[in-house]
């Protein structure tokens, strides 16, 4: 039967349909997935405000780590007096700006003519270390009462619960300031200096640990419910391995957002309670201490109180600062 020339009939088997990796071409390839450390790291990167944060909180923990080899290269041995940079009659610096010069480049203290960036360099050390002992041992507490307090429910609970809200009631300074006062110069082997320090993690991390605790306690109900907890259940796991494989790195985030934020709140409370008198105790160098000594001369010495004051402040923002950062980097719903 003769067909028309309008009519074409094409062979199936002479004509195969073409590969798809040849019609996208070599150039093109297939798109990848990213993990979620990937997302909120492309997310913190887009944050410059968080990054110059983070720069400055890298540089202080660096300047903290060398502060012998910083203090023997650009400054004085810590407690050395320096008699002949003072004016004898008023006990200020006899050279302008607080005597700073090639020398003493942040300064000298009034009356005892201490170098001031060598005391400087040692109180980053001072009030980095407190601030991160007590942060990691208030989180430590935190997430473990959070965890058992929103995961068993019950009278768990309602007793952690009202632990939680009796110490967030509680007046931290006024115990803070009784407590030191009638400790020992010799606190679990330690003494000096070092005994000051860990009573004073101890009194923050202790305190600030219903913080931290709340927030996990809110996360652990919510994510309790969910539904990979109840398959794990139904695959007969138990309640440690529900606990530490599968609601802990799921609340790895806001943990690591809080502890984040709550250091340059113990940074503060460490100047304070050495402002007061029951921090750091003296020879040894803390910026609420120098703060504490600059408010009898800041009106004939006024950058002895600034340039720690503004150590204090620049710490405290660039925190706070990376922070936020991280908090909007990992949040999962943010754009």
């Amino acid at each position: 039967m003769s067909l028309g020339p309008e009519a074409s009939v094409t062979d199936e088997e002479s004509a195969p349909s073409a590969d798809p990796a040849e019609v996208r071409g070599p150039a093109e390839k297939a798109i990848a997935g990213r993990s979620l450390k990937q997302i909120a790291w492309r997310r913190l990167k887009r944050d410059k405000v968080a990054i110059a944060g983070g720069v400055v909180v890298l540089l202080l923990i660096l300047v903290a780590f060398l502060a012998p080899v910083l203090t023997h290269l650009f400054g004085h041995p810590i407690n050395e007096w320096h008699g002949d940079e003072i004016d004898a009659t008023f006990g200020t610096p006899k050279k302008p700006w607080g005597g700073i010069s090639s020398e003493y480049i942040l300064g000298v203290e009034p009356t005892t003519g201490r170098d001031i960036f060598s005391r400087i360099v040692y109180g980053a050390q001072t009030s980095l270390l407190v601030a991160f002992l007590s942060a990691f041992f208030s989180t430590f507490l935190g997430v473990l009462f959070g965890t058992a307090a929103g995961f068993f429910g019950g009278w768990i609970d309602a007793t952690i619960s009202r632990v939680m809200d009796f110490l967030l009631a509680f007046p931290q300074l006024l115990f803070s300031i009784a407590l030191v006062s009638v400790l020992p110069d010799s606190v679990f082997g330690f003494s000096g200096r070092w005994s000051r320090i860990v009573v004073l993690v101890g009194i923050i991390g202790f305190f600030g640990w219903p913080y931290i605790g709340r927030i996990v306690r809110g996360q652990t109900l919510s994510l309790r419910e969910r539904e990979f907890v109840e398959a794990a259940r139904s695959l007969g796991a138990r309640s440690p391995r529900i606990l530490f494989r599968e609601m802990l790195p799921n609340l790895a985030a806001p943990i690591l957002v809080y502890a984040t934020l709550i250091i340059p709140t113990n940074i503060l409370t460490e100047a304070a309670l050495s402002f007061l008198g029951v921090g750091i105790p003296p020879p040894n160098p803390s910026w609420g201490g120098m703060l504490s000594d600059a408010v009898s001369v800041y009106s004939i010495d006024p950058m002895y109180m600034i340039i720690p004051g503004v150590t204090i402040f620049i710490t405290v923002l660039a925190f706070n600062l990376f922070g936020d950062g991280l908090r909007d980097a990992l949040d999962p719903k943010a754009r």
